[in-house]
């Protein structure tokens, strides 16, 4: 049972529109969480390629530049 009210009117659902707004407000909420979970996965991915391409890189730069410094 949902109950909704909106500007002083009570509406409740019951019975199959109940089943139907919860089924929506559910695949809703899924849709949500997939799209941020999916958001946050690339995040991490981006993150750490670039980190694996970075730091040696980066390693590799400070081992030359001591060199050429002497």
């Amino acid at each position: 049972m949902f109950v909704i009210t909106t500007n002083g009117k009570t509406t409740v659902l019951t019975g199959w529109r109940a089943w139907l707004a919860g089924t929506v407000v559910l695949l809703g909420t899924w849709l949500v969480l997939a799209v941020i979970a999916f958001v946050l996965v690339g995040v991490a991915v981006t993150v750490g390629a670039a980190l694996v391409i970075l730091v040696p890189a980066i390693i590799v730069v400070a081992i030359v530049a001591s060199f050429v410094r002497r």
